[in-house]
């Protein structure tokens, strides 16, 4: 045995020895001014509940059950969530974290079959044991461009990969814009099962140990499997996890919605380690495929499939872990549309857990931290249907003279406990983003419609179509074509302002509710008149798309769009990647089982 034989196998045991270390916890706690925000914002959460819950200050019925069923709600979750994030502040990188990673490449072996400068082969290690990673990127009518961008990226990534480009959009130029840049091409003629069973489809091909799926409109950084696969040291974890961080925040959709994100990744998610319930969010994320090979498959019986698999995962026994490191930027919703459709599929999956998948059912093997966790997440969306609700209160004054707290309470003192709520919530979440965007409250005042069909579509057992967020295909639809309730909702609000100022003007008194009811009406006229900007800005759009011609890859000229077939595999590595695109290499295989 020569020495360097010798020195690779003293690595070896070290690997396997550290490997079966009992992880520790390095603690990285919150700074005191977050703990002090978050104990405050409890504080003024539990203030506001005994003020509301005092049958001193109840008011007459019907406002009163809305306010307390509404108030309910949001408190629940608020305390659940300071709770959450009081819980995190530990780094998940252990000791055999650090190990595995000071270890992942064998630089004797790069220097020795010259891979120097091309990171991108660089053979990877785990416990000593060379390990093949597979990367899928999802495709479904996106723009070509930004396919182009994540698939170059991810080629790129440090450490030897397989990159498969998944298309259920059936594309040519997408099959010829894999080959060009040197990845695999998957194409399935049944779209069933939509993004898990175009995931399931390929783990049919793909025979890797771990795999990392990213959406067409993600880009990694070159890091990502550095920065992820080292924790696959622990045999029982199952996925990591990295956040959702966007590029595009340039109007008001792209804002709200990637501004709503952020506690979540920052504060929430990575709590959820402490309970092993930090859940997978569909991109950014690589898996252990035995253990989604131990629950069958990704869940395909739900358009959320992410949080879904997360929970078979959790159920069976495995760990995952969240980081809260930005590995991936992509794309938020940037139209109504899209965010609508986003946030009808996210809510739709919660809904589906909670009414059909309850978590404190006995019957699921979770810890009752998981089950708390997961009843967080389950009925996160009704929190978007409390606007609604609290809509109806000021127009009950108005109309009917029923106020939901006693005439006895002052303004002053109710607005001093709501305050101690609301506010504190927005304090929060400025010291969490750095800045206050009012584009997250807007979406969230106007969104409960989508929340509310999310409710009913579940409770009447109503498939939701698969939609992609940023798909375009065709002329732009109108954002009004989304968002009829809401405008009906801010003719009635406006009416009933006229008619509370004209009724306030002869009282002599202007009122809490007139003005709680103008300020509803000043968030809904905001947000459509975000929809007019929309449509103007898609007309333009869509002039100038007409005008240019579609940009194909060149070696889709070469000849005319071949017929389907049941499955359509390209690899790159048979041919020059011009030359499979130009001919258009394939070969045919079954489609896998159907999960």
């Amino acid at each position: 045995m020569t020495p360097r034989d010798r020195e690779r196998a003293r690595r070896r045991r070290q690997t396997e020895q550290v490997a079966h270390v009992r992880p520790r916890s390095e603690s990285r706690a919150h700074s005191p001014v977050m703990v002090l925000i978050v104990l405050v914002a409890t504080l003024g959460v539990m203030a506001y509940a005994v003020f509301l819950l005092d049958p001193a200050n109840r008011g007459d019925f019907l406002p009163y059950g809305l306010v307390i069923v509404a108030e309910s709600v949001l408190v629940g979750q608020a305390l659940l969530s300071m709770w959450t994030i009081l819980s995190g502040g530990a780094d998940p990188r252990d000791f055999a974290f650090h190990h595995t990673q000071d270890t992942l490449f064998d630089r004797d072996t790069i220097d020795r079959d010259g891979l120097t400068d091309q990171p991108h082969r660089w053979p990877m290690h785990v416990r000593g044991r060379r390990v093949v990673v597979d990367v899928f990127i999802t495709v479904y009518g996106e723009e070509l461009s930004k396919v182009a961008a994540t698939v170059r990226a991810a080629v790129a990534m440090r450490g030897e990969h397989r990159t498969w480009v998944l298309d259920d959009g059936r594309s040519d130029e997408v099959q010829a814009l894999a080959a060009q840049l040197g990845a695999r091409y998957v194409r399935r003629l049944s779209s069933h099962g939509a993004k898990a069973g175009n995931i399931n489809h390929a783990l049919t091909l793909a025979k890797g140990d771990y795999y990392a799926v990213f959406d067409a409109d993600f880009v990694p950084e070159p890091e990502f499997l550095f920065e992820t696969v080292p924790f696959f040291a622990d045999d029982t974890i199952a996925f990591v996890q990295t956040p959702q961080t966007y590029g595009n925040l340039h109007n008001l959709v792209s804002r709200g919605a990637g501004y709503m994100q952020t506690v979540f990744y920052k504060f929430i998610q990575p709590g959820r380690n402490r309970f092993n319930a930090a859940f997978c969010v569909g991109t950014n994320v690589i898996f252990r495929r035995s253990a989604i090979d131990d629950i069958g498959g990704m869940h395909t019986d739900s358009k959320s499939e992410d949080v879904w698999t997360s929970l078979m995962l959790h159920e069976r026994g495995w760990k995952s872990v969240f980081i809260p490191m930005t590995l991936a930027v992509g794309d938020a919703p940037e139209t109504i549309e899209g965010f609508t459709k986003q946030q009808l599929r996210w809510a739709t999956g919660g809904f589906e857990i909670l009414l059909t998948h309850f978590p404190f059912n006995p019957k699921h093997r979770l810890t009752m931290d998981q089950r708390l966790q997961y009843l967080v997440t389950a009925s996160f969306y009704l929190t978007g249907i409390v606007p609604g609700l609290l809509l109806l209160v000021p127009p009950l004054e108005i109309f009917f003279d029923l106020r939901p707290m006693n005439l006895s309470i002052g303004a002053g003192e109710w607005v001093l406990f709501y305050l101690g709520f609301y506010l504190m919530q927005v304090v929060l979440a400025f010291y969490a983003l750095g800045s206050f965007r009012y584009e997250t409250l807007l979406l969230a005042a106007v969104s409960f419609p989508i929340y509310a069909s999310a409710l009913w579509n579940v409770l009447c057992g109503k498939e939701q179509a698969w939609h992609v967020t940023g798909a375009n295909r065709g002329r732009t639809p109108s954002p009004f074509n989304f968002i009829v309730p809401q405008v009906l909702v801010f003719v009635f609000l406006a009416l009933t302002s006229v008619v509370a100022v004209w009724r306030d003007t002869g009282n002599g008194q202007f009122t809490l509710a007139t003005a709680w009811n103008i300020t509803n009406t000043l968030v809904f006229a905001a947000f459509i008149v975000a929809a007019f900007r929309e449509q103007a800005r898609n007309r333009v759009a869509d002039r100038q798309r007409g005008r240019v011609e579609p940009v194909r890859p060149a070696a889709l000229l070469a000849q005319a769009p071949a017929s389907p077939v049941r499955t359509t595999v390209v690899r790159p590595d048979t041919l020059e990647p011009q030359r499979a695109a130009i001919a258009g290499v394939a070969m045919q295989m079954q489609d896998g089982p159907r999960a």
